[in-house]
């Protein structure tokens, strides 16, 4: 598996209130403004250089992941649910709840959330009901304006990325973005990042695990890989899901301590990085901010996690419970 990355309610009990507008077609929602991407960046994520999904005319074949809460016929919808539960349906094209999906890294659905100063971040893997409804225990930890990715392929279709707000009412504290560093740290292990990514065009971006100042040369297969990389830009989210370079059983690719990725950014600007890797039976994630080319006025992020002020559905900030660089995210 050789990617190049291809810019590829919810009812808690609690009063959710979602920043989105559903309607046919293409929906792009209006808390992440539209910004055209280089190249063929489509919002899904595809395997072995291959589009997520593309091909189309239209503003929105040019937009990356996670922007739009409709795209192509399938629409993102919230549903109700139990206290402390969450839960979605897509639609298809002929307005009902799909049914029929694909697997792709294992599961028929991955559901990635974080918050819009870009902590709390969670990857998740819901349970589908036979009407389509998806539900899993509540991946939101906190008060905040949270960001919601359901990356799926519906069978017959092709893979998707879509995205929509979520906003869990309380005390509220603004985090400030992390900066940009080579490594950190996550219950004792220390990852280090080479490579820097270079907006319109791929990078190579090497991960390197180490315990106790040890590298880690048994990482276990996780969904299908040795690692899994997730990257939002700051301001808008929009969602880049990385997969590495090789696969576990290919006879080539090493359990650790490097995981390589190749990955392209739509812009310049801030990213916040997430790396999933699996060592002795626990998933865990190494967090990263980093810059990609010089962002007019900066060479670093901003020092808040707030978006534009194109983006008025985050002007709450989000509390501190969900901290940066700090695991706090199971996997499912």
């Amino acid at each position: 598996m050789n990617t190049a990355t291809k810019l590829s309610g919810f009812a808690l009990g609690l009063a959710v209130v979602f920043g989105a507008t559903y309607g046919v077609g293409r929906v792009a929602d209006p808390v992440a403004p539209p910004v055209e991407a280089p190249h063929d960046a489509t919002g899904g994520h595809g395997n072995d250089g291959e589009a997520g999904h593309g091909g189309d005319n239209g503003a929105a074949a040019h937009l990356p992941g996670g922007l739009l809460v409709s795209d192509r016929g399938y629409t993102l919808r919230p549903v109700g649910a139990p206290a402390g539960q969450f839960a979605f349906q897509v639609t298809g094209p002929d307005g009902r709840a799909v049914t029929a999906y694909d697997v792709a890294h294992d599961k028929r659905m991955h559901l990635i959330v974080a918050r819009r100063d870009l902590s709390g971040f969670r990857h998740v893997h819901p349970e589908m009901q036979p009407d389509g409804t998806w539900q899993v225990d509540t991946p939101l930890g906190g008060p905040g304006v949270w960001r919601a990715f359901a990356d799926f392929t519906p069978t017959g279709g092709e893979a998707l990325t879509l995205g929509v707000d979520v906003t869990v009412p309380g005390t509220l504290t603004e985090r400030p973005l992390p900066a940009p560093a080579a490594s950190t740290t996550v219950d004792g292990y220390t990852v280090t990042l080479a490579g820097a990514p270079q907006p319109g065009r791929t990078a190579e971006l090497t991960l390197t695990v180490s315990r106790d100042g040890a590298p880690v040369t048994d990482l276990e297969a996780y969904l299908g890989a040795y690692g899994h990389l997730v990257a939002l830009r700051q301001g808008d989210l929009a969602y880049l899901h990385v997969h590495p370079n090789g696969e576990p059983g290919d006879g080539r690719t090493r359990p650790g301590p490097e995981v390589s990725f190749s990955a392209e950014v739509p812009s310049a600007g801030a990213y916040r990085l997430y790396l999933d890797f699996k060592h002795g039976g626990v998933v865990r994630t190494a967090e990263f901010t980093v810059v990609a080319g010089s962002p007019t006025g900066a060479s670093a992020p901003a020092a808040t996690g707030a978006p534009a002020a194109s983006t008025p559905a985050a002007t709450n900030p989000p509390t501190a419970d969900a901290s940066h660089g700090v695991p706090g995210h199971g996997h499912d």
